[in-house]
């Protein structure tokens, strides 16, 4: 919560689905404690919302770059 509340900002990554992953839950966790210091909203880069792909998993989990894109964004916001 520290560094949220000296950036203003978040990016929360897992390999988890996006929706009701543990990724959800740390951002509202987020957003309800840090809400009057946050700049822009809470960013999630996870898994796509499907089932896990053992063949495809290079596919389905976050890599460096859709990382590097959702900070770009967040850091643009």
């Amino acid at each position: 919560m520290v560094s949220v509340k000296k950036t203003g900002r978040a990016l929360i990554a897992h390999e988890a689905p996006l929706t009701s992953g543990f990724g959800a839950e740390l951002a509202a966790t987020i957003q309800k404690e840090c809400f009057l210091h946050l700049e822009a909203p809470v960013a999630r880069v996870a898994g796509w919302d499907t089932p896990f792909p053992h063949v495809f998993e290079p596919f389905y989990l976050p890599d460096k770059w859709r990382c590097y894109q959702a900070l770009v964004d967040l850091v643009r916001y």
